[in-house]
């Protein structure tokens, strides 16, 4: 945090000066390099294409053959790992939740052979897909309601799923719903 001297030492400069050393300072920063390109070259159009590419992303490698649930449960973690960084740099907080809940939903429906039993090698997949669910979960519930409403269907097929796999008691001892009520 600035001094309060400092602050109004900074805000006197010239602006060619302040000019300078904002340019310095943003090439520093990569996440910020990223914010700023989107909000001022990009706009808001990129972001549904932003948000489309993502999807391709957490529908194609979720579907494909995997030597282990630990390979699974890598590639699910780089696909949320880059959710949350659209996330972080758009500010895009539904297409996050959005694509999450595609995301976990896609791995209980397309890999049957990682999720239906629970014992050593799948257990920390079984883990991950329950505590990701009650997250997502606890991010809905503190959206308007309105959105809630229109995350119900998206939601109730995730726990759907999610129970009808071995995952259910993990489910279960995190106080997850089997159905959702959406208040």
């Amino acid at each position: 945090m600035l001094s309060t001297d400092l602050r109004k030492a900074l805000l006197a400069l010239p602006a060619k000066e302040k000019d300078q050393l904002l340019i310095k300072l943003v090439g520093k920063d990569a996440v910020l390099m990223e914010q700023l390109t989107f909000r001022l070259l990009e706009g808001e159009e990129a972001l549904e294409t932003r948000r489309e590419a993502l999807q391709r992303q957490v529908d194609d490698p979720v579907r494909g053959f995997h030597q282990t649930p630990n390979d699974l449960l890598h590639i699910v973690r780089q696909l949320q790992q880059r959710l949350a960084y659209h996330a972080r740099i758009t500010g895009d907080t539904h297409g996050e939740i959005e694509l999450t809940l595609r995301l976990l939903t896609n791995v209980l429906s397309e890999q049957p052979e990682a999720t239906t039993r629970l014992h050593g090698p799948t257990q920390p997949l079984l883990q991950h897909l329950a505590r990701r669910t009650h997250d997502v979960l606890k991010a809905i519930g503190k959206l308007h309601e309105d959105y809630r409403i229109e995350y119900a269907p998206a939601v109730n097929e995730l726990l759907r799923l999610l129970y009808a796999s071995a995952a259910a008691p993990l489910a279960r001892e995190l106080g997850l719903p089997t159905a959702w009520d959406n208040n």
